[in-house]
């Protein structure tokens, strides 16, 4: 078995496209708005890691933290439009500092604000990834956003983890780097059998917490044994950052939890230093398209098959075809996103629909050459291809 060290050595170390996550409580001065030292700390890791040859990409929350300084507010805002209004003015504040850090090493921060939507359409999603690669290839850093500014409920993400672990998928990054304000993953006794190993413990109040080295699969046991909570100013607990590690690691990346304010942190975990909590990746990388059905896309409906249906799409490869369907929910269209749901209720994956949520309702359960008979046309004989659907399981 390897060690932590040899582990280290080659999913963390070996990286060449990393994601870094920075959250409120890295970059918040001791009062109020941004610590702008420790975003030019920040700046200067990312620009060592570039000039050593590597692509980073940032995705930094302080936004909202940063407008409520400048505009002398006392506590954060409670409606949408108070923190879109926050993160209007905090935004240019928190991209300069970012540019004025990476400018002394000779880089540039490239500004991206994404939303929800951004990532449901395919095509939108594919020119943000050509952007980003546009980006690395002019000497730039891509620092992302959600797009606080035009988001609504039906389109945030809610918080930055979930986005970098998107970012990670947008842009195939083989590391994703969450840098938050504790050491990495406290657990509780008994120590989840997912957890390889653990740092020394930590005491709080009665009770005794580790922090864990590796974790070997982010399971349920993992997210139970977790201990943390979301920190003031910050949107995202220790939850989410479990599950954008989650995302991460089941794509075949890497994901790591480390302490932000700490010196050096980027440089000493690239160079294989025994810090954090190291997230081990699936055995099996995901393709690109693969991972946007599974963990990206918004299904606008669903189809449910039978136990035929789920066993040939689950063991034997096979693409769905009309015959093994026996209900239609939800209202689509040709091309959109729909849940694949077995007789027992379960979503077990996730394709791109041939055919209407109407049409599918004609031919659920009809062998293929009655679908031009019954429809009038026929342009597939599957209703979800196989090239087009992920497995979720």
């Amino acid at each position: 078995m390897e060690t932590s060290e040899q582990l280290r050595a080659r999913h963390v170390c070996s990286a060449a496209r990393i994601v870094v996550k920075v959250g409120t409580n890295v970059l918040a001065s001791p009062g109020m708005g941004l610590d702008e030292g420790r975003v030019a700390h920040i700046s200067e890791q990312i620009a060592r890691l570039v000039k050593g040859g590597r692509q980073v990409a940032l995705v930094s929350s302080g936004a909202i933290g940063a407008g409520m300084a400048d505009l002398g507010m006392k506590q954060r805002p409670l409606t949408l439009p108070g923190l879109q209004a926050s993160a209007s003015v905090g935004q240019g504040r928190l991209v300069s500092g970012y540019e004025a850090g990476f400018h002394r090493h000779g880089l540039h921060a490239g500004q991206i604000l994404l939303t929800r939507d951004d990532f449901d359409s395919r095509e939108r999603y594919l020119n943000a990834s050509n952007t980003m690669h546009a980006l690395f290839e002019l000497g730039c850093v891509p620092v992302i956003n959600e797009n606080d500014t035009i988001s609504t409920d039906e389109i945030r993400f809610g918080d930055n983890d979930l986005l970098a672990a998107h970012v990670t998928h947008l842009i195939r990054a083989e590391l994703l780097i969450l840098l938050t304000s504790v050491p990495g993953l406290y657990v509780r006794e008994p120590r989840p059998a997912a957890v390889r190993s653990v740092h020394e413990p930590l005491a709080s109040g009665e009770k005794l917490f580790f922090v864990a080295d590796v974790v070997e699969k982010v399971d349920e046991e993992v997210g139970q044994l977790a201990y943390g909570e979301t920190t003031p100013g910050g949107t995202g607990g220790m939850d989410s950052k479990l599950t954008a590690a989650r995302m991460a690691t089941e794509a075949g990346e890497t994901a790591v939890m480390a302490d932000g304010t700490e010196d050096n942190i980027l440089i000493r975990l690239m160079a294989g230093e025994k810090v954090g909590t190291l997230f081990l990746p699936a055995r099996r990388k995901l393709r690109s398209r693969k991972r946007w059905l599974r963990f990206t896309s918004r299904p606008r409906g669903a189809v449910v098959v039978d136990d035929g249906a789920r066993k040939a799409l689950c063991e034997k490869g096979k693409s769905l075809l009309p015959i093994g369907i026996t209900a239609v929910s939800g209202q689509f269209a040709p091309g959109d996103a729909v849940r694949i749901v077995g007789p027992d209720g379960e979503e077990f994956a996730r394709g791109l629909s041939n055919y209407s949520s109407a049409e599918i309702e004609q031919i659920k359960g009809l062998r293929t050459d009655q679908i031009e008979p019954t429809l009038g046309h026929k342009f597939y004989d599957e209703v979800v291809h196989r090239d087009n659907m992920a497995l979720l399981g």
